[in-house]
């Protein structure tokens, strides 16, 4: 009988502190150059998460079906699987892509058809991707972003991200991607002020050419930002799948990023 109600006790708090789990992850150039073998790899790396945002998904057809054959490969891993992709961004100045999300079927559900921020778009060459889920009854809205380039002034993009929660006041918005630049740089701290955070500090996401002395990562690009009123933190970090492999060049075939993770509930 005690053993019962340790057991009972045990699964309580389980369900009771367990949260949903958001991988994020830029593929590079994800599209028709994946192999099988590339895809099973991707697939066992993001099993585990209930809900996947990938950038840097290629805008031609053989992006769109690279989504849907990893849909399919994580369909045959013990859960459902569903998909949404994007159109391809806006951009004639710099280069289109297409964002995606991939989410299971029992933890999460597409309230709406997902989609790209228009509002901004002529001064955000990637513009960001909208999807609301409802989990657990409650909603949430995960914006979906890929910047330009370091060399490019990422900032320049990202201080239209201030406007957002105003232009959505009744969304509950948690800002994923590829930053291109680190959580700490100060045009980010408009966001912070109305009570948004990292859920990453600190940590570099991309790799390097070549590891020196077992330091294989180069900058702090990727991240996740919640609003602390709306959502609670559970857990955070990052899947260093490169070091499944032999050398930094084979790993960088999967993709030049590291993904994020953050588990948490909403309030």
């Amino acid at each position: 009988m005690r053993n019962l109600l340790l057991l009972f006790i045990l699964l309580s708090h389980t369900l009771l502190f367990s949260g949903t789990k958001i991988i994020s992850w830029n593929l590079e150039n994800f599209g028709k150059s994946r192999s099988t073998a590339e895809l099973l790899f991707i697939a066992n790396t993001v099993k585990n998460y209930d809900i996947i945002a990938l950038q840097e998904v290629v805008a031609g057809y053989g992006g769109a079906q690279a989504v849907a054959n990893l849909t399919s490969i994580l369909n045959t891993k013990g859960s459902s699987w569903n998909y949404s992709i994007s159109n391809p961004t806006s951009s004639s100045a710099y280069k289109t892509e297409r964002y995606a999300f991939i989410w299971k079927t029992s933890k999460a559900k597409l309230k709406q058809d997902a989609w790209l921020e228009k509002k901004y778009h002529l001064e955000i060459d990637r513009e960001p991707y909208f999807a609301t889920f409802e989990i657990g009854k409650k909603n949430i809205t995960l914006v979906n972003f890929h910047a330009i380039t370091k060399s490019k002034q990422p900032e320049t993009e990202i201080k239209y991200f201030k406007f957002l929660p105003q232009e959505y006041p009744n969304l509950n918005l948690l800002f994923m991607g590829d930053f291109n630049c680190p959580q700490s740089h100060s045009v980010f701290n408009p966001l912070k002020k109305t009570g948004y955070t990292s859920v990453l500090q600190n940590q570099k996401t991309s790799l390097k050419q070549k590891c020196q002395t077992n330091n294989c990562l180069a900058s702090e690009f990727d991240n996740m930002f919640y609003n602390i009123n709306s959502i609670n933190y559970i857990n955070s970090g990052v899947v260093s799948f490169y070091t499944k492999f032999n050398t930094l060049k084979e790993a960088r075939k999967i993709s030049d990023h590291i993904p994020v993770w953050f588990e948490f509930s909403i309030k």
